[in-house]
């Protein structure tokens, strides 16, 4: 009986939302962010966010964050709104602005009068959207998922691009055509700004972190077949954390950052003080920051972490699978990575120990291509330009 009454609700909720963004007035100093289906504080929206709060304290700015979530975010310095309450729909309804930076559900309707802003959170690698030749994710098949992604699309009125590669991936694979803004990504402001020894002490001391060990930050990306249901993805830790702390726990510490889709909770019984879970930590721009290398897969993370010109590897054991199989690439990984790509445990650590001894060396061609705009004022040219100031 109450599985029935919730699913009534929720139907009327849906309705309730669809006729008040329709007949309601916008109020055009109302923004509604929201991060990773409201699981965070941080990203693009974050940095625009930032950016009005410091420059244009005149608007009303709420963050739409998901009930699991409220009590880890209480203590920053941002108005919260329950994400799907009464009063989400409201303001929702009513606000002249979205800011988010992952696709809403297709139920949400929107007004003309109110102006989406997609920030998107990534420079691709993998195939997105209508360019995914074959869909492995829970709850959809090929044709829906595209057909879902097209309509969500439709209803954006700027998208924002990090580098003129992203823009023409964007523009096909979302099947755009309105208003890109081309400026690098917001996100990135705060590492071209707050790349100093102050700032990392900071955040290491934060953390909890010892300040005499370097630091990797191993953050690898989901797959899109291994999940437990829609939007719960597994992750197969393939690294031997036994024998990293084994050679290298004397002198670094490992932080552990899995992907927001991802529920596991890894058993890391005896790694205390070497291997740090910093999957819930708030905002990975902190910990590119205060990592010394950066060890991923095929996370679009590598692209940011590139701005600071710090060592990367790539942890790639099912990379044929990968590649072949579930995502595909746009362009030739093997060939053109910024940084080694290993299979194994053992490998990774004879690459720590060549960067150790030769140093590192970012490919200046990948840079010119992926993180020429990245000059700290991507956030006040979006601003400026979305919001006409």
């Amino acid at each position: 009986m109450k599985k029935k009454l919730r699913k009534r609700l929720k139907k009327v909720y849906k309705k309730l939302f669809k006729f008040m963004a329709v007949t309601l007035p916008k109020n055009p100093k109302l923004i509604i962010f929201e991060s990773f289906q409201g699981k965070q504080y941080s990203d693009n929206p974050r940095a625009i966010y930032e950016y009005l709060q410091n420059h244009y304290s005149d608007y009303t700015m709420y963050w739409s964050i998901d009930k699991r979530k409220i009590q880890d975010l209480e203590d920053y310095p941002i108005k919260i709104v329950r994400r799907f309450s009464l009063k989400w729909l409201f303001l929702m309804t009513r606000a002249k602005y979205w800011v988010t930076n992952c696709r809403m559900p297709l139920w949400v309707s929107k007004s003309p009068q109110t102006v989406y802003v997609q920030t998107w959170h990534g420079t691709p690698l993998k195939r997105l959207g209508l360019d995914i030749d074959e869909v492995h994710m829970p709850g959809t098949n090929t044709k829906k998922y595209k057909r879902n992604f097209t309509k969500e699309s439709a209803k954006w009125d700027y998208l924002i691009s990090p580098n003129g590669y992203s823009t023409e991936i964007f523009r096909q694979a979302f099947d755009f055509k309105k208003k890109v803004i081309e400026s690098g990504y917001p996100r990135n402001d705060f590492l071209i700004q707050s790349n100093n020894a102050v700032a990392s002490a900071k955040i290491k001391n934060a953390c909890g972190l010892p300040i005499d060990r370097k630091v990797i930050l191993y953050a690898p990306t989901w797959r899109d077949n291994q999940y437990y249901s829609k939007g719960r993805y597994k992750f197969d830790l393939q690294i031997d954390l036994d024998t990293l702390k084994k050679e290298l726990g004397n002198e670094y510490v490992i932080l552990l950052r899995l992907h927001y889709l991802v529920s596991e909770n890894l058993d890391l019984s005896g790694m205390e003080g070497f291997v740090f879970d910093v999957s819930s930590y708030g905002d990975i721009r902190d910990l590119y920051l205060i990592s010394d290398v950066l060890v991923t897969d095929y996370s679009s993370v590598f692209f940011d972490y590139a701005n600071l010109k710090r060592p990367m590897i790539f942890f790639v054991h099912d990379i044929e699978e990968y590649r072949d199989q579930l995502r595909g690439f746009y362009f030739d990984f093997e060939k053109e990575a910024p940084g080694p790509l290993v299979r194994t445990t053992e490998e990774l650590i004879a690459e720590i120990r060549r960067i150790e001894l030769n140093g590192f060396l970012l490919c200046e061609n990948f840079y010119k291509k992926f993180c020429h705009l990245e000059n700290g004022k991507a956030s006040e040219q979006v601003v400026k330009e979305i919001f006409q100031l």
